[in-house]
């Protein structure tokens, strides 16, 4: 039977996180304070000092070099963040009329699709009037992800060049794939992004909401990358608001199983 696993990354202690299913795992990023019970990239193999800079991405280093052997060459690894979940289905509008708990429509390990599917992405977002790489600049004002091509070898560049003059976005570094694709991306994405994060230091780039500008790169190679497997599908996901996530209020209930509280979601972008 295949293993799915999937790592909820944070930087941060939130105690719902521990009330997630059994499948997905906490994992503890850059310089905070974690229980035991969690995952955490300052033991082992890592590149903490660059979480400011790469976000999500230490902890997709992390697990590459130190829990990749736990599963086999079929078995699902997957990530998610603390605000953002994987919902078991994919929905064009929200639930209005549901009177589900978030909990109840997390995805589960059972779904019929990881029987059909080697790569889940996250549900797209689809850009109206820009492509992705003028979006990117919009955004950031630079033009760092036409730069950051000049350090992919032919034809992924090419590739990734053709793929950014399109406008569906694959967001959040979020993705569920087998173990030997999360291993080929790995082997691709990080020397890419260290030849990046040179090429940002020397242009003195990365400072303000541009400090993870490597990270946000990895959100477009990501999208790229998964996107190109035939065998694929996506899901919609739930982007956790402050009430579900207050330590506070999770001492007394777990709020991800109140019921109506999915009618909310899913989390639906239209740009």
């Amino acid at each position: 039977m295949k293993k799915i696993q999937i790592y909820c990354t944070s930087i941060k202690y939130f105690s719902v996180i521990n009330k997630l299913p059994d499948y997905i795992k906490p994992l503890g990023l850059g310089g905070g304070e974690f229980p035991d019970t969690w995952l955490n990239e300052k033991k082992d193999v890592n590149i903490m000092h660059l979480n400011k800079y790469y976000g999500e991405l230490t902890g997709f280093y992390w697990i590459w070099k130190n829990k990749i052997n736990d599963l086999n060459e079929d078995d699902f690894i997957g990530f998610c963040h603390y605000r953002k979940l994987w919902m078991n289905y994919r929905n064009e509008k929200k639930n209005k009329y549901s009177k589900n708990s978030i909990f109840k429509d997390l995805l589960t390990t059972d779904n019929k699709i990881f029987d059909k599917v080697d790569v889940l992405q996250v549900q797209p977002i689809i850009f109206k009037d820009r492509n992705l790489l003028e979006d990117f600049q919009i955004i950031h004002k630079n033009d760092i992800l036409e730069k950051s091509l000049q350090f992919l070898e032919e034809p992924l560049k090419l590739n990734f060049r053709q793929y950014l003059k399109g406008n569906k976005l694959f967001p959040l570094n979020m993705f569920i794939v087998k173990k030997s694709i999360f291993i080929k991306y790995c082997n691709i994405i990080f020397p890419w992004l260290e030849k990046c994060m040179k090429y940002c230091v020397e242009k003195k780039i990365l400072f303000s909401y541009n400090t993870r500008l490597p990270a946000f790169l990895a959100e477009r190679f990501t999208s790229f990358w998964f996107s190109q497997y035939q065998n694929k599908d996506d899901l919609s996901y739930t982007r956790l608001g402050n009430f579900f996530l207050s330590n506070r209020l999770n001492q007394y209930i777990n709020p991800l199983k109140i019921p109506f509280t999915s009618r909310m979601y899913p989390t639906i972008h239209n740009y």
